[in-house]
């Protein structure tokens, strides 16, 4: 049962090229070897083990949390080294050179070395013996050099820095090189503080399993689903397909997790759609990127965040997904206006209505969302754990595929072919999906688990050197009574260390930098860590280093800066949001007063946003001069700043544009057109 009756040729031109390659350049998750054969089936088989075990662990396992996370670390190197090469010239059919076999062996023995000698190990404490601290250095290399192949290297930047920063400070102290390598060691290696802490913890306890179940979910047909639902919705209006693939992206990110790979998926379908209906490459590619890209602030997933965030800001998951709804509406609505504009301006048409999926036809294959209600609904319930939550739907994610492809199955038979064989294959490809969608599980699990041990690392670092309070009183110093200035600085930070960083990973490190110098500078703990949040996942789209943007750009075929400048202009609610939510924690429902303040925040801040697209754009009811497009952008960020004195203003320059805008169509439409000579 496809959910696209006819893809066009713009589709099929993006498919016949190798998105496979984008995804390499831009994306360090796919740069993976290339097993054939029997060493697939091998490598398969150890990554489907992985994930069950993951599974098994995470339900039943009671072990001490410094065991079982040094065994998942441990099985984390295995299945890494075996998936990611050094480099991509390395990249060669069923080939494992010598070396990372020895990686595989030394990183995987000084991991289960302490997971199974963990009681000694605890008793010991800052006694450990030489030997002990090999095995530490041994195991944060190895787990350093696979980071390098499967994140990145502007983490490693941020971690070698810290590590440096570290040793200075011991050494600071008259310590020894060996007491100063022990010390840190220990911290980072054997303690609860370092590459097993929190974020670690949290990836092994929730997000492996939430990785897992959005395989499963992408196996169902889902993806396919919102992008009919995005076009039954918006594919009609003017400049229709950008619109769709803002709605649609939005709904494939929240359960992605990645920026990148959504851009590359879902843009592989919309890009071309928008192309052809009149966008230029870059504004194209730029609504892709920025739409896929804030899918990580789409409650009630946000990219695995925020579970995260449930964990560091002490508070439920629930209340953690209610918190956001309101910020991302803001967001999307930002580009949404943006887009509309920009059709208005070119005068583009949408889809004509007869190609567009019926609504009978959705409403037949609406059961596809039941996965994703059945684990809202849990969740939310708080029946369940959020663990056995996962699982359940996981099995339901499992069934509802089964169900559909053997739908799919049965109407695709070929003549003459009774049901019963149709449902026999259709069973048989439902196994070998859910083989696949446990394979993927594991794999995306390895590029988390990873970033979140280096973020571990770095939280390891920031606390045994107390570099946290010193980055606070350095900015709060510089901040003085100014809270903006601190916001301000505190933007840059998030930018400049989000940069190429996975999203958990990306929150942990803003979590334990830059969330403690808002909370010292006085603002409320859930708005600092989800202006922290905020600002390091737009780093995604913020030039110099936009992944998201350059991937989208490859689909597009246009200019990556450019395209990463029209995607950080798209999304200038998230440049503007996280500021009225620090000044005004009822947007993130904190402290709300009567319902109707809240309404009012929300609709001046609707209407500012809508100014300023308008003033960036430079269209409205026509196309608008300088100064207006200047006074609509002031205009737009007074109604968005909290206050009824800046809201007033911003009102009236609003209104006052307007009326001068009406004015002058309606002048145009009076004057008579020149006589032709």
């Amino acid at each position: 049962m496809t959910l696209f009756k006819k893809k066009n040729a713009a589709v099929e031109a993006v498919e016949s090229d190798n998105l496979d390659d984008i995804m390499r350049k831009y994306d360090k998750e796919s740069n993976t070897r290339i097993w054939t054969g029997f060493p697939k089936i091998i490598v398969s088989g150890c990554l489907l083990l992985f994930s069950l075990y993951c599974i098994y662990m995470t339900l039943f396992s009671t072990e001490l949390p410094e065991t079982k996370l040094s065994r998942f670390l441990a099985f984390v190197i295995i299945a890494g080294l075996l998936i990611y090469p050094a480099n991509k010239k390395h990249v060669r059919e069923n080939y494992l050179p010598w070396y990372d076999i020895a990686l595989i062996v030394a990183g995987a023995f000084c991991f289960l070395y302490f997971a199974f000698d963990a009681m000694t190990l605890l008793q010991l404490a800052t006694r450990i013996q030489p030997f002990h601290v090999i095995l530490g250095v041994i195991g944060i290399l190895v787990l350093i050099e696979l980071c390098r192949r499967c994140v990145g290297i502007p983490i490693l930047c941020i971690v070698g820095a810290l590590l440096i920063y570290a040793f200075a400070n011991q050494l600071s102290y008259g310590a020894s090189f060996y007491s100063a390598l022990k010390n840190i060691i220990y911290k980072l290696f054997y303690t609860t503080s370092g590459v097993i802490g929190t974020p670690i913890n949290v990836c092994y306890t929730y997000i492996v399993l939430f990785i897992i179940f959005g395989a499963f979910l992408e196996r169902t047909g889902i993806a396919n689903f919102f992008i009919s639902l995005a076009n039954r919705i918006a594919g009609w209006s003017s400049g229709g397909p950008a619109k769709v693939a803002v709605i649609s992206s939005a709904l494939c990110g929240m359960v992605s997790g990645s920026s990148v790979g959504n851009t590359v998926t879902t843009g592989s379908v919309t890009i071309p759609m928008m192309k052809k209906t009149g966008y230029k490459p870059e504004f194209a590619a730029a609504v892709e990127a920025s739409a896929s890209t804030g899918g990580q602030i789409m409650p009630p997933i946000m990219g695995a965040a925020a579970f995260l965030m449930a964990e560091y800001m002490r508070i439920p998951y629930t209340q953690v997904a209610l918190k956001a709804i309101l910020p991302a509406v803001l967001y999307f609505a930002g580009i949404f206006i943006a887009v509309h504009l920009e059709a208005k301006k070119l005068g583009l048409k949408g889809v004509a209505k007869e190609e567009l999926p019926k609504w009978s036809f959705l409403a037949k294959n609406c059961y596809l969302l039941l996965p994703l209600i059945l684990l809202i609904w849990l969740v939310s319930s708080g029946a369940r754990t959020m663990a056995y939550s996962a699982a359940f739907s996981i099995i339901a994610a499992f069934v509802i595929g089964s169900v559909n492809t053997v739908i799919t199955e049965v109407q695709n038979r070929a003549e003459g072919e009774n049901k019963e064989e149709a449902v026999i294959r259709g069973l048989k490809i439902s196994g070998k999906n859910a083989i696949d969608a446990l394979v993927a599980g594991a794999k995306g699990s390895i590029t988390v688990a990873v970033a979140c041990a280096m973020a571990g690392m770095i939280a390891g670092c920031i606390t045994v050197t107390g570099l946290a309070s010193t980055l606070i009183n350095g900015i709060v110093s510089v901040a003085g009574n100014a809270r903006i200035v601190g916001l301000l600085l505190t933007m840059l930070c998030c930018i400049v260390l989000g940069m190429g960083v996975p999203t958990t990973a990306n929150y942990c490190i803003m979590a334990a930098t830059c969330a403690p110098i808002l909370i010292e500078l006085g603002f409320p703990v859930v708005a600092a860590h989800f202006f922290v949040f905020y600002f390091g996942i737009v780093a995604d789209i913020t030039p110099p280093v936009a992944l998201a943007a350059y991937a989208g750009s490859a689909i597009a075929k246009s200019n990556p800066m450019k395209t990463g400048v029209t995607a950080t202009k798209l999304a200038i609610a998230a440049f503007i949001v996280p500021f009225i939510f620090a000044y005004s924690p009822a947007m993130l429902l904190e402290g709300v007063g009567a319902w109707y303040e809240l309404v009012i925040l929300v609709l001046s801040a609707l209407l500012g946003l809508f100014s300023v697209a308008a003033g960036l754009n430079g269209f409205f009811l026509g196309k608008l001069p300088i100064p207006f497009r200047v006074a609509l952008a002031a205009g737009g960020l007074c109604m968005m700043i909290p206050g009824t004195l800046t809201d007033i203003i911003g009102l009236a320059v609003f209104v006052g544009v307007v009326l001068f805008q009406l004015l002058v169509t309606k002048k145009k439409e009076q004057t008579p057109p020149p006589a032709v000579a």
